[in-house]
């Protein structure tokens, strides 16, 4: 065996459970598959970023995130890949999932292999990952896979696309995705830009602040 992977899941779905969920579970069991049929073992850190709402607020507003919220993308930067799963909502990836990406650092997912997912309850919305989610990964240099899963309602029920089915695109998004993170070198196991690296573990910047993180 090789050295094992880190896969970073993002899910932005509102309800619980919902099919957001759903997809991105689909999608890292695929990845995670396939890593193993090459000999490489891999974890997967799933958030749910309804879980991270109000701190991604309040991290737009001040400039800081709290604890919790830092925690979190710390896990997902360091990543050796990332999946990103989005509900399309007005033809588009949702408010919630663009100021998750709002408060990155530009350059946090340079060179990181991303997995596009999306739902929505038409496949009239399909689109959506090449024109709308695909150059925001793109932007931010991170190198997406050439296939973006996407999944309408009908997909999960008896009424399914048999031409190209969800299946299928799942399974050859997660080779690519798989592929990917096999010819890269694993990530280092200790983020230096992450505050607990040098303030002590679980510690940010906003506990330096006086509390401001919400301890």
């Amino acid at each position: 065996m090789t050295a094992s992977r880190r896969i970073a899941v993002v899910s932005a779905g509102l309800s619980n459970p919902s099919s957001t969920r759903l997809l991105a579970d689909r999608l890292s069991a695929a990845v995670v598959r396939d890593l193993r049929e090459q000999g490489i073992e891999a974890e997967v850190d799933v958030f749910e970023l309804r879980d991270y709402a109000h701190d991604i607020m309040n991290n737009l507003l001040t400039g800081f995130a709290p604890a919790a919220l830092e925690t979190m993308v710390n896990a997902v930067v360091s990543a050796d890949a990332l999946i990103a799963v989005t509900p399309i909502f007005s033809t588009s990836y949702s408010g919630l999932f663009k100021s998750f990406i709002d408060i990155l650092d530009p350059d946090a997912l340079s060179g990181t292999p991303v997995l596009i997912g999306a739902n929505a309850g038409t496949a009239r919305h399909s689109l959506a990952i090449d024109y709308a989610i695909r150059p925001l990964f793109t932007y931010l240099h991170a190198e997406p896979v050439p296939t973006g899963v996407f999944a309408a309602s009908s997909d999960w029920g008896g009424s399914a696309d048999q031409v190209a089915p969800l299946g299928n695109r799942v399974d050859r998004a997660a080779r690519e995705l798989a592929d990917a993170i096999a010819r890269r070198e694993p990530a280092a196991s200790e983020d230096p830009f992450d505050p607990s690296t040098y303030l002590g573990e679980g510690r940010s910047f906003g506990h330096l602040l006086g509390g401001l993180a919400g301890e």
